[in-house]
């Protein structure tokens, strides 16, 4: 993946420095659905070891909540993907790309500021990527199985107290908050983070076809089939039967 990302980074305009206070930041000056893609990519590789970090130390809450931050990031990819992929980009995009560019203040000041990003609705990304041909199967992306799993894990990210109580147990029972390691949630949760490396493994086969790079989506796609190999698996033939 972060080969990847180093390879696809060095196909796009190189972020500029610009001048921020006393000092600068870089930027994407031409803000292309290409420089979203790989700064989409960057983000997920960094989360995926940051919720390995996590789950191998316990912390499930946590590795949960980014989870739920993973949700997002893997849809955007293959949402930017095929809109990369069509002749001319959608409404939908180009409302999207505009937000997502836009700098978070104005002003020197943050309370200054008078910037407002504007926020695409998720279920508007949930309802594009069910219509799309050729995205991830109706099992992953249907509008209600997404929404399912984006309240499911939004409770993490909030606290909410049905994930809270799986801190609690033991014996006697108390509230774990040194980390689950060891315990039979920790396994749960390793499981559930496996669907997170196979499913940004897949998002990254539709970036590399976004790029026109056949030969990088076939690297990247020999990937997601030895994940399944891996875990016994068998979503290949799923997706024959499919077509």
């Amino acid at each position: 993946m972060e080969n990847t990302v180093h390879d696809l980074a060095s196909r796009v305009p190189t972020p500029q420095r610009v001048p921020f206070k006393d000092s600068f930041v870089f930027r994407h000056i031409e803000r292309t659905i290409h420089q979203a893609i790989v700064q989409k990519l960057a983000r997920m590789v960094s989360t995926l070891r940051a919720a390995e970090l996590l789950m191998e130390h316990g912390y499930l809450q946590e590795q949960a909540a980014l989870q739920r931050v993973l949700d997002e990031i893997q849809e955007d990819v293959v949402f930017l993907a095929f809109g990369a992929m069509d002749a001319e980009l959608s409404d939908l995009h180009s409302e999207y790309l505009a937000a997502f560019f836009e700098e978070e203040f104005d002003k020197e000041s943050a309370l200054e500021s008078t910037q407002r990003r504007p926020m695409i609705p998720r279920k508007k990304i949930h309802a594009y990527l069910s219509r799309v041909p050729g995205a991830p199967s109706d099992k992953s992306t249907s509008v209600e199985v997404s929404r399912t799993v984006s309240k499911a894990y939004s409770g993490y990210v909030h606290a909410a107290s049905p994930q809270v109580m799986d801190m609690f147990g033991g014996d006697p029972p108390v509230f774990h908050m040194g980390g689950m390691r060891g315990t039979e949630r920790q396994d749960e949760h390793r499981a559930d983070l496996w669907n997170y490396f196979y499913r940004g493994t897949s998002a990254f086969a539709f970036a590399a076809k976004a790029f026109g790079d056949m030969d990088l989506f076939n690297k990247n796609y020999a990937c997601v089939v030895h994940l399944e190999e891996l875990a016994g698996k068998d979503y290949a033939s799923e997706r024959q039967n499919e077509t």
